[in-house]
């Protein structure tokens, strides 16, 4: 019985033959070889996008919420310090004074009012969730958003401030007072003691005590601002910085633009935000120095010595009210006595603009080993 042959199939066998020996076509398997090599695989892109995504997110909420506490609690005592004769206007003062606290009290001495810092932030968060849910005035706006939208966003910034303000004045005792002269407070005391300012059940009777409803209208309009002029240079320079992306990709794929990596996405947003919040903060550092004086006022607190950080010192202000303590400040501590502390900002923002950088690096780099190497546009 005699083999059936397949038409064509000796020409197709000397063909696969010929193109494994044809060395033309072993130089383009090579090539295509070392392509695909090099090109990753859609699912690793994606998988790198999501966990870049998640740690810029990360490290900007570390930032931001602990990394700066430190800072913050310092800068805090010093503005509510009358008595200190070291303003502490450059960073230099004030990493030798929270050295030498460090060292005497150790290492909590830096964090002291974290969690009560961290609730207001999620009572404030709740407070809007609420609100949204309950009135028509919308939790967020955006550019195309119509005036009547924003107007309404504006006033449930303003019922926020209203609420969380108590619990703003009894997380700035617990960041401010010193842990060697006063007890550590528990987890929910601001709460607690927030609601008691309020009510005024178990707060010292002191005639030097100013009400907080004395205090809303200053605090909601120092707020409003805040918030209103951050968010318009965040929403200037965001649009600056995707017109000169968009320019960049349509001159360098002859007028088809680029998919925008994860450096375009995250790193225009930070960038804006640290930029407004950091002008914001120099701009109205004035008056945060007046209403921190003015809430601690009456509260009995005794704070660490910032001039030299080895003893403590009581509150013992007698303010009228807003514009009083404003020209009793400048009267008897001149215009710097607005600034204390504030090299302690800086130091702040200094570390927050390093912190963004190093980001940015690991991102390039990282990039750049899963082939997507991007150059920065920030």
């Amino acid at each position: 019985m005699g083999v059936k042959r397949i038409p064509g199939s000796e020409q197709t066998v000397f063909n696969r033959a010929t193109l494994k020996t044809d060395p033309l076509h072993l130089a383009q398997e090579n090539v295509m070889d070392a392509v695909r090599k090099a090109t990753p695989k859609h699912h690793e892109i994606e998988n790198f996008q999501r966990y870049a995504g998640f740690g810029i997110g990360i490290a900007s909420l570390l930032t931001e919420n602990v990394l700066s506490h430190p800072l913050i609690a310092f800068r805090r005592q010093c503005q509510v310090n009358c008595q200190s004769f070291r303003y502490h206007l450059t960073p230099f003062t004030v990493i030798q004074v929270m050295t030498t606290l460090q060292r005497n009290q150790g290492f909590t001495a830096l964090w002291k009012g974290i969690p009560s810092t961290i609730m207001v932030q999620g009572i404030g968060m709740v407070t809007e969730t609420v609100i949204s849910e309950a009135t028509p005035f919308p939790k967020d706006v955006h550019s195309h958003s119509s005036l009547k939208h924003f107007i309404g966003h504006v006033i449930l910034k303003a019922i926020s401030c209203v609420v969380t303000l108590p619990v703003y004045a009894a997380s700035l005792v617990e960041t401010v007072q010193s842990e060697i002269a006063s007890e550590c407070p528990g987890p929910f005391d601001c709460l607690r003691e927030g609601f008691c300012r309020v009510t005024g059940w178990g707060v010292p009777q002191t005639t030097r005590m100013i009400p907080l409803l004395s205090l809303v209208v200053p605090s909601t309009i120092s707020t409003l601002v805040r918030y209103i002029l951050t968010s318009a240079i965040q929403y200037t320079m965001l649009y600056f910085i995707h017109q000169r992306q968009r320019k960049k990709y349509m001159e360098n794929n002859e007028g088809t633009p680029a998919a925008r990596s994860m450096l375009d996405a995250y790193f225009p947003e930070l960038f804006s935000a640290f930029t407004g919040h950091l002008i914001i903060d120099t701009a109205l550092y004035p008056v945060e120095t007046v209403l921190h004086r003015l809430l601690l006022q009456g509260t009995r607190t005794i704070i660490d010595n910032t001039d030299d950080g080895l003893s403590v010192l009581p509150i013992t202000t007698q303010y009228y009210g807003f514009w009083d303590c404003f020209t009793v400040i400048r009267y008897e501590e001149g215009i710097t006595g607005f600034y204390k502390g504030f090299g302690a900002l800086l130091l702040q923002y200094a570390i927050h603009a390093f912190i963004l950088k190093s980001t940015k690096f690991v991102y390039i780099k990282l990039a750049e080993e899963f082939g997507m190497d991007k150059t920065p546009t920030t």
